[in-house]
């Protein structure tokens, strides 16, 4: 179990990019499912801003990992990520 939470901090300031090779941001903090006991997904804040509204924090999940190393690599990702409208802005 040591040698797990090891692995989990060292994903912690990580680039993540997109899978054209577009940087997404750097993982903040991971969400766990504990229920699952696995990773959820990673959180992001100062997105960049070309490919999410706003450069708002985003939540990516786990699924989508390609690869870990140096540098997180997604196999997918949407073109621009909308966000949702807060209850004041309607």
């Amino acid at each position: 179990m040591v040698s797990m939470l090891a692995e989990i901090t060292e994903l912690y300031d990580t680039k993540v990019y997109s899978d054209k090779g577009i940087l997404i941001g750097a993982v903040k903090d991971i969400i766990l499912d504990t229920d699952e006991q696995s990773i959820y997904g990673l959180y992001i804040e100062n997105t960049n801003q070309d490919l999410v509204e706003g450069g708002s924090a985003i939540s990516i999940p786990f699924r989508w990992i390609k690869a870990v190393g140096e540098i997180i690599l997604l196999k997918k990702f949407p073109q621009k990520v909308k966000v949702p409208q807060t209850k004041d802005e309607i």
